[in-house]
């Protein structure tokens, strides 16, 4: 029983259990700098740091289009889940007691003379008949924009700028969604680094030279992060070994994943507030105000129809700018009627659906993209930096545990 007292015998057996904690925080460590600080710290990178997934939010948005979110179907089978006819009926409800606002606004701009004068008995006909006129012509923009939606909306533009104004929504994301392969990664780095750490005893003991610990701290720091991600994302497809069913962590857990993957989607970034908003600001809005511009103008000419005589005399020329402003004016007036946060999360349960049921149907090398663009861009720094904070813990055992030897 004299090993029980002996230092060495201690010393020795140490050797395990310090390669345990350092696959644990290595891991830990690896996984934090992964998604946090959300903001820049300092001036990475260089001189600071800011979490991987955040500092690439534009990145990762366009991967997340291009990998997944362009297998879920088309942007009108979007659209049309969003139901366009709900849609118009909101707007509707939305403007209709703004209505005397949006033409007092339009007329104090473009000949507020001619409108101070007008006596109020023709201004309440000019607003009864807009009124009048505005849910059909909402309605006949929504129908156009159904049909042509893919034209009006740049998918990737949206959701990189949601992503980039909003880099929480990465890390929320990639955290929800691999909740459970997050925390395999941390506890593995505990048992895989004690499994190498067992080898690492009896390399020692036969061979104590002073490179040993350090290096097995490299091979234990760089091993554990390398294998916890082998087992996240392989194989692929299922393998049955005897009575097990083998396959990829995160593969298994598709249909779980699928539904928090949706649910952040449709109700952060892909809802129907952010999707007017491109429609109204993106890169393809030119396609949109032609819409509404020519829908407007019918709206225009009606509603001015019982002054335009009066009008035309009054503003002469002028005239058409009053219009053209009317459909510009109608532009910024109909982007305030998404505020409503009921609307839109009752809009985003159809997406959720909608993609829901499409994304359960992906194949394992297509779902596997939801998340592995996360390790993919970084993962050769992930395991290095294992490996680099496992030779700080090897060579610290080196001098604190045995001396320098």
């Amino acid at each position: 029983m004299d090993y029980l007292t002996n230092i060495e015998f201690w010393k020795y057996l140490s050797i395990p259990f310090v390669a345990g904690l350092v696959g644990w925080s290595t891991n830990w460590v690896a996984i934090k700098l992964l998604f946090y600080p959300v903001e820049p710290l300092g001036k990475p990178p260089w001189f600071g740091w800011q979490g991987i997934l955040p500092s690439k939010a534009e990145k990762m948005g366009a991967i997340t289009v291009d990998t997944t979110l362009s297998k879920l179907g088309s942007l009108s089978d979007v659209f049309k889940s969003m139901s366009p006819e709900k849609i118009a009926g909101h707007m509707v409800e939305e403007i209709e007691p703004r209505v005397e606002d949006y033409v007092d606004w339009i007329m104090l701009e473009e000949n507020p003379n001619f409108w101070k004068a007008l006596p109020e008995v023709a201004k309440r006909i000019v607003y009864s008949t807009a009124r009048h006129n505005l849910p059909q012509a909402i309605q006949k923009i929504m129908e156009d924009i159904g049909k042509q939606v893919g034209n009006m909306v740049d998918l990737k533009q949206l959701v990189i700028k949601q992503l980039v104004k909003e880099k929480r929504l990465v890390n929320k994301i990639f955290l929800e969604c691999g909740a459970a392969e997050f925390r395999f990664i941390i506890i593995s780095g505990l048992y895989f680094g004690f499994a190498f750490g067992i080898i690492q005893m009896v390399v020692w003991l036969f061979f104590p030279q002073w490179w040993i610990l350090p290096l097995c701290g490299i091979i234990v720091g760089y091993a554990t992060n390398w294998i916890a991600l082998r087992i996240i994302f392989q194989p692929l497809n299922p393998h049955k070994i005897g009575p097990f069913v083998i396959q990829g962590l995160f593969l298994k857990r598709q249909k779980e994943v699928a539904a928090v993957w949706c649910e952040i989607v449709a109700n952060e970034i892909i809802t129907v507030r952010n999707v007017i908003q491109n429609m109204l600001h993106g890169k393809k809005s030119e396609n949109t105000h032609k819409i509404i511009r020519r829908h407007m103008e019918d709206v225009v000419d009606q509603t001015i129809g019982v002054v335009k005589p009066v009008l035309k005399f009054a503003v002469g020329s002028e005239l058409q700018e009053i219009e053209n402003a009317a459909s510009e004016k109608a532009i910024i007036f109909t982007a305030g009627a998404f505020d409503d946060p009921g609307f839109i999360e009752e809009r985003a349960k159809f997406v959720k659906e909608l993609m829901r049921e499409r994304m359960v149907e992906l194949s394992p090398v297509e779902f596997q993209y939801l998340l592995r663009p996360a390790f993919q861009e970084e993962e050769l720094k992930l395991i290095l930096l294992g490996a680099l904070l496992g030779l700080i813990a090897g060579t610290a055992q080196l001098f604190f545990v045995f001396g320098g030897i």
